[in-house]
């Protein structure tokens, strides 16, 4: 198939990529001349694991293309998939969608013949109506625009298995399950090769609730995350362990292990905008009180960064001035460069108010630190931050701060302190090696 993908940052180059690694011919198309450029090179403007290869490989062919023109876009092909951000609004909780409806409002004029617009941005209920509206008013007589949802479901760091081998496919159309028209044919066409080789469910409903799939979802998962770091705030209190705690309670299959690692909290580009976009959109439609446990679940996340650098000041003996901390982690996850709302810079940043030199190392993202928080100190390799620290603090799990070797770490800091803010680094190992350890919800040194 032909198709086109309407902003090719995280979400849209990823998506059009994998789509040419399917078969298909794909056209990207961006109103950033930089990216484009860079795209067109073969280069992934962001980390992402895999990513690479298959954008380099199908550039090359010639089966990726990209572009800022939207008149080529809307010759190219019939079916067009948008992936552009849907930011928080400032000073406010809801999402900004005015980069969709540019989208559907500059290309629907442009088109000569019918076509199907894929939303796969995460969007409030109701988005996909008022698109369509647009695309109705925009699109030149005779010509129909229809507007589908088909939320993306991807993890930073597993995008691309994400998109080739997914966990459910979910597809909303104006008519529902029942629809039968030229939009259902052309997304089983598109998604054809991934079922063929690996089957997953297909979920084919209406609109609003492909809209709420992805919302609901990340709701649920920041509620874990941040029921955990509730307890584990209990469990400093009381003396009890949290990662013992969260091991008993995950066996229970109802509940399960995975996002119950206390530590940080959640951070990046989806969760944190997308809870208080769902309250904003919740309050709009009269059902504010039913998504009001969200305020307190995203309040419980932001203390557990101030938690952090409270126990980082007792650990320097009630004073950070003077103090030297070593900060591994600047992304808000391992295998990512995204620094976007990230727990581990905003710690950083926290340490250094309070008059500590925070010297910050992350394996991908310090350049993208950099440009958010130049006056905090970096280091290009986790031993170079540590050289002199007072406090050595794991604000990221990246792997190699987890097998980083004490002895080492010993041999070029100054104190002997570890903060673990991601419950994650082996600490029998460190306490063997002289060091005092210390990870939230797990008591005192």
């Amino acid at each position: 198939m032909r198709m086109t993908v309407f902003g090719v940052g995280y979400l849209g180059a990823t998506h059009a990529a994998c789509m040419a690694e399917l078969g298909h011919e794909v056209l990207g198309v961006d109103v950033d001349e930089t990216k484009i450029e860079r795209l067109r090179r073969g280069e992934v403007p962001f980390y992402e694991p895999g990513l690479p290869e298959i954008l380099m490989q199908h550039v090359n062919s010639g089966r990726l293309r990209f572009t800022m023109d939207y008149g080529e876009a809307a010759e190219f092909a019939d079916l067009h998939f948008i992936g552009v951000g849907t930011p928080q609004r400032k000073g406010e909780f809801a999402a900004d969608t005015s980069y969709v409806k540019d989208v559907i409002a500059r290309l629907s004029p442009l088109l000569s013949a019918d076509a199907v617009v894929v939303g796969k941005s995460t969007v409030p209920v109701g988005t996909a109506s008022s698109l369509q509206e647009i695309a109705d008013s925009h699109a030149p007589d005779g010509v129909r625009v229809e507007v589908v949802w088909n939320p993306e479901f991807l993890r930073e760091g597993f995008a691309v298995a994400d998109t080739l081998t997914p966990d459910r496919i979910v597809i909303g159309l104006a008519d529902g399950e029942g629809s039968q028209g030229f939009a259902r044919v052309a997304l089983e066409k598109a998604y054809a090769p991934i079922l063929a080789s690996n089957p997953c469910p297909v979920v084919v409903t209406d609109l609003a609730t492909a809209e709420l799939v992805k919302v609901a979802a990340n709701a649920f998962l920041a509620t874990k995350i941040s029921f955990i770091n509730a307890v584990s705030e209990v469990c400093e209190a009381s003396g009890a362990d949290v990662t013992v705690l969260a091991d008993a309670i995950g066996m229970d299959p109802r509940i399960g292990r995975r996002f119950l690692n206390a530590g940080l909290g959640f951070g990046g580009g989806c969760l944190p905008k997308d809870i208080r976009a769902f309250m904003a959109r919740a309050g709009e439609l009269g059902a504010d009180e039913a998504m009001a446990f969200l305020r307190e679940v995203d309040s419980i996340n932001m203390r557990r960064r101030e938690r952090m650098v409270e126990v980082t000041v007792e650990a320097c003996a009630g004073t950070l001035i003077g103090k030297s901390i070593a900060v591994l982690g600047a992304a808000f996850k391992p295998h990512s460069d995204d620094v976007r709302d990230s727990p581990a810079l905003h710690v950083a940043g926290m340490l250094s108010l309070k008059g500590a030199s925070a010297v910050v190392h992350d394996p991908q993202a310090l350049g993208n630190a950099r440009a958010l928080f130049p006056t905090l100190a970096y280091a290009d390799t986790a031993l170079a931050a540590c050289e002199g620290a007072d406090v050595v603090l794991v604000a990221t799990e990246w792997p190699e701060f987890i097998e980083l070797d004490p002895l080492a770490v010993t041999e070029v800091a100054r104190g002997r302190v570890l903060l673990d803010g991601r419950n994650c680094m082996p600490a029998e190992r460190w306490r063997a090696a002289g060091w005092k350890y210390r990870a939230l919800g797990r008591g005192a040194f």
